[in-house]
């Protein structure tokens, strides 16, 4: 099992629950330091039940993690394979986002070799399961943060601009908006073409509202930064300021929720290998343990329920 990409509050939970329900189903477990590229370099170990214990409650990951270019090569992919086979490794478990999903599903066409996906990404953008692995922490560690930011607005009656992370998808900003009481969120997965900061402007600043918050997902064109500098030019009579969240959102110790999802994904992954699945990713959908190829989980756009933008709506009045 590696871990890969942005680290996620819970993937120490998720590695916890991979290793104990192997060896509880006659496995041996093996655990890969820094994601691919420790793959590639033969950065393995032979993980036993102790090796897990006290990690449940800790964030960040304990076989740490990184983004490596040398991996999407074939020639980085055939050191990987070669890995495999000299620790006698015939199935890996990944637990990642959509980038690290994605290299092993073409790991796994080129090396027949069965690879089994969690979704460990605090952006919840994974086609096919209703939550991923550190995203509630993440939505939870926004949520008193800009709890904290309202106290300043309100003192200073401003409008604060807050960047939260998300990369292509708004599910953090959207429902951290709700969680919040903000005024407005800012995403990426608004199409019909309008003017999202004008419909704000329009709709949040009323005689009756001295501040106003603003969540915004992150965007190297359309960040909190931009929206600022526009409502600076073009309402100069309003006080504002920008707060970027930042790394602080992947930090600390998981959620409950957390904790259960991924002990439950991981012990998901151990049954798919059971069970003969392959290429897989574990997801919940319902409340019920799925599996969704990886074509799917990353092919396809997660939609954003509409109802979430009608209730933000709705109570921003």
């Amino acid at each position: 099992m590696l871990t890969s990409g942005g680290d996620a509050p819970g993937m120490n939970a998720a590695i916890r629950s991979v290793t104990r329900s192997a060896i509880s189903n006659g496995f041996r477990v093996k655990g890969i330091y820094r994601g691919y590229e420790g793959l590639m370099n033969d950065e393995v170990k032979l993980f036993t039940t102790e090796d897990v214990s006290n990690i449940i409650q800790t964030g960040g990951t304990i076989l740490r993690t990184a983004r490596s270019e040398a991996f999407t090569t074939a020639a980085g992919r055939k050191r990987a394979y070669d890995t495999l086979q000299k620790e006698g490794i015939d199935a890996l478990i990944v637990i990642g986002g959509n980038g690290s999903l994605t290299g092993a599903m073409i790991l796994a066409e080129e090396y027949d070799i069965p690879c089994i996906g969690l979704p460990g990404t605090i952006d919840n953008d994974l086609y096919g399961t209703d939550n991923t692995i550190g995203y509630d922490t993440t939505l939870n560690t926004i949520m008193g943060c800009v709890d904290k930011i309202r106290d300043t607005a309100q003192s200073h009656e401003r409008i604060f601009f807050i960047e939260v992370m998300g990369r292509d998808a708004g599910f953090l900003a959207q429902n951290s908006a709700i969680a919040t009481g903000a005024e407005a969120a800012i995403i990426p997965e608004d199409s019909t073409g309008a003017d999202q900061l004008a419909l704000f402007m329009e709709r949040g600043i009323r005689k009756s509202k001295k501040s106003c918050m603003v969540i915004v997902s992150e965007s190297p064109q359309c960040g909190a930064m931009h929206y600022a500098e526009r409502i600076k030019k073009e309402y100069p009579q309003y006080d504002v300021r920008v707060s970027i969240l930042g790394h602080l959102q992947r930090g600390g110790s998981p959620s409950a929720i957390d904790r259960v999802l991924a002990s439950r994904m991981g012990v998901g992954a151990i049954d798919a290998l059971v069970k003969g699945q392959r290429n897989v990713m574990v997801g919940v959908r319902n409340n019920e343990i799925v599996y969704v190829p990886f074509v799917e989980a990353i092919g396809k756009r997660k939609p954003m329920d509409p109802q979430l933008i009608q209730v933000l709506d709705e109570l921003s009045i």
